[in-house]
């Protein structure tokens, strides 16, 4: 459904340095500069941006805003918060834990963190039904 998602940054360098460690974890490559200043992951003809904003204003959360991404297995969901809170994240909603999805009725493996200008961030690996 998504052909890129972007998320401002005061602080892009950090944010590469959170990005680059979670998205690892969960099997994406290292961002590369765009002509911007912003720091974009490729991953399967989708574009994940981050950086400064462009209206050259503070970059602020959304409330009540999530991006969620998919993790591979409920492995890489652990490892996904445990890069997130040794690379600049904060943790947010505990840690990670299985779960029944409220969307789809489906076990999953969940968790949650903050970026590090704030912006509230899920994975999850949706587990096969016997």
């Amino acid at each position: 459904m998504f052909r890129h998602m972007v998320l401002g940054a005061d602080d892009p360098g950090a944010a590469r340095v959170f990005y680059d460690a979670t998205f690892a974890a969960i099997g994406v490559g290292p961002a590369s500069p765009d002509t911007k200043g912003r720091f974009v992951y490729r991953h399967e003809g989708q574009l994940f941006i981050i950086g400064r904003p462009i209206d050259g204003e503070k970059a602020t959360h959304a409330n009540g805003g999530t991006l969620g991404f998919f993790a591979p297995t409920a492995e890489a969901v652990h490892a996904w918060h445990a890069a997130g809170l040794a690379n600049g994240g904060s943790a947010c909603e505990g840690t990670p834990k299985e779960r029944v999805s409220p969307a789809t009725g489906q076990p999953v493996t969940v968790a949650y963190l903050r970026d590090p200008t704030g912006n509230k961030l899920c994975v999850v690996y949706e587990q096969e039904q016997a």
